[in-house]
């Protein structure tokens, strides 16, 4: 490559969605990570890619909603280009109603839905039933067809093998050329923290763990807190802790532990299945709780994508739509104002 137009730093989700979209639309990338691809919490097991619910509509809401409806095609175009699955599967969530006020307030929810989902997934309430489901005291669950999976380890994958099939690889170091375009995970909202002196962000520690389980087919759970994510390679998902005090960042532990625990007794079908996969990592928190999207203050031509938390994935090619908008052609409008650097 003799020149580049962006140099996008961070080869986890944001970075490497985002540089995939530049190049769709004709730019010339280099992708700077040490690391390497998805070495940070990008490199995850779980992949819940679920909706915010259907009521206090906002504009983080609404960015997340187009972007999980975007989800499918886009991991479609990034396996054709690289030959390399994503997991992805849009297989729907249960959740399980506690009482008669959860019931009320479900059906609620359902008829928000019917307006704010645009008619394109469902939130229902259906009876309970027995398999790969969660008990319901009510003997009601919630179902969702807009709740998706894919497997966020593989999905890092795909989107390097599509790069590269596009000439594009990622580079553990090299100069900054072109626009720059900072995706650099927690380290990087506390680096902007200090750069602008005030808070913009930290770092949540998460851990969870992966069955041996086939049931590749079965929706998503979500029992008490806890995500339970079938996935397309026989093995079942579930996390995730929130750490906000942590010394050893990629340490699994008691907490996971305690996980797995929770997990068998939600679910326990589980009870028998070996544990094949425990991880643990720091996701990038803005401060705001929604992702920090835009150009970085007082540094010309260099711009932010960061914080996607627990929704990164979910959120990941709709953030590369608008960031391709802003870094090729200044236009802000796909942004909202709530995810701006102030």
């Amino acid at each position: 490559m003799t020149s580049v137009d962006v140099t996008v730093r961070g080869a986890g989700i944001f970075g490497l969605s985002i540089a995939w979209a530049l190049v769709q639309r004709g730019a010339r990338v280099q992708i700077v990570d040490p690391f390497g691809a998805g070495a940070g919490s990008s490199g995850g097991i779980v992949g819940a890619l679920a909706p915010h619910v259907p009521e206090n509509w906002n504009e983080k809401k609404a960015f997340q909603l187009d972007s999980l409806l975007m989800a499918e095609g886009f991991w479609q175009q990034v396996e054709a280009a690289g030959g390399v699955s994503a997991g992805y599967g849009r297989t729907g969530r249960l959740q399980p109603i506690m009482d008669a006020n959860g019931l009320a307030l479900a059906r609620t929810r359902a008829e928000g839905a019917a307006t704010l989902w645009q008619g394109r997934a469902a939130w229902e309430v259906v009876p309970a039933t027995e398999g790969f489901s969660p008990a319901s005291p009510t003997g009601w669950l919630i179902r969702d067809t807009l709740t998706a999976r894919m497997h966020p380890r593989r999905a890092c994958e795909a989107l390097v093998a599509a790069l590269a099939a596009k000439g594009v690889s990622v580079e553990h170091d090299a100069e900054d050329r072109g626009a720059v375009v900072w995706a650099t995970g927690w380290r990087g909202l506390t680096d902007l923290s200090e750069a602008l002196g005030r808070k913009i962000g930290d770092g949540v520690k998460g851990q969870s763990a992966a069955f041996r389980y086939e049931a590749r087919e079965a929706p998503q759970l979500f029992v008490e807190g806890l995500h339970i994510v079938p996935h397309a390679d026989g093995t079942v998902a579930v996390g995730s802790t929130s750490e906000r005090e942590f010394s050893e960042p990629s340490s699994c532990d008691s907490q996971c532990d305690a996980l797995i625990s929770r997990a068998r007794a939600a679910l326990p079908d589980l009870e028998g299945a070996a544990v094949v996969d425990r991880w643990a990592g720091v996701r990038p928190r803005a401060r705001t709780r929604a992702p920090v999207l835009g150009v970085w203050p007082d540094r010309a031509g260099h711009f932010v994508a960061n914080g996607g938390f627990k929704i990164g994935f979910g959120m990941a090619p709709k953030v590369a739509e608008v960031m391709s908008d802003l870094v090729l052609e200044g236009a802000w409008a796909g942004i909202p104002e709530g995810f701006r650097i102030m």
